[in-house]
């Protein structure tokens, strides 16, 4: 794998935008971000807290909606009542030749693969809502050359005075040049 990244907090306080990479097996890794509503420090304490317990629950069980629905449920038990969490997890096997994705209420994911871009939609309720929801796992095959972007609303609401950014230039930006390395498509989309 190749793998880019970039954190670049909005306005200097602290927030619940967070992001994983967890190795579960020689041929199995998971790609997580995810968004704690609010900003300040009750929102990157949860955004602490879920990060870590879901590396234990992906560890636990196989399938990523089930780690989900573990996660929901505890953090549902511990949460103030006003927070919630937008999540995706995109877990790669290189065994399979697969990638499967669960998606609490994220924004899109998009996967560029048959030289196509498709997202990668929520496959269940935002986290905290209601701890009995349920949630379900989605599996694509994986060529070389595939490329996954995961993202939070940071990226697809940024202003241009009224104008947000959205997630259709997000995608087009990966369909521009979708054989560009994972650091290079990162800087772009910032430059976007």
């Amino acid at each position: 794998y190749e793998v880019g990244r970039v954190y670049q907090a909005g306005s200097g306080l602290m927030a619940g935008d967070f992001y994983d990479l967890v190795r579960l097996s020689p041929s199995r890794l998971a790609a997580v971000i995810g968004d704690v509503s609010g900003h300040g420090i009750e929102p990157a304490i949860t955004a602490f807290q879920a990060k870590y317990l879901l590396r234990v629950f992906l560890r636990q069980y196989r399938d990523p909606a089930q780690a989900l629905e573990e996660l929901n449920a505890q953090m549902s038990a511990v949460g103030r009542p006003e927070e919630f969490i937008s999540l995706c997890v995109v877990v790669f096997d290189t065994a399979a030749g697969t990638l499967r994705h669960a998606s609490a209420g994220h924004p899109a994911a998009w996967l560029w693969h048959g030289r196509e871009v498709r997202p990668l939609r929520a496959t269940g309720p935002v986290l905290m809502m209601d701890p009995t929801a349920e949630y379900t796992s989605r599996e694509r095959s994986l060529d070389s050359g595939d490329l996954c972007l995961l993202y939070t609303d940071g990226l697809a609401e940024a202003r241009s005075g009224d104008q947000l950014f959205g997630e259709d230039r997000v995608a087009s930006q990966l369909r521009r040049d979708p054989g560009v390395t994972p650091d290079v498509l990162c800087k772009s989309l910032l430059a976007a």
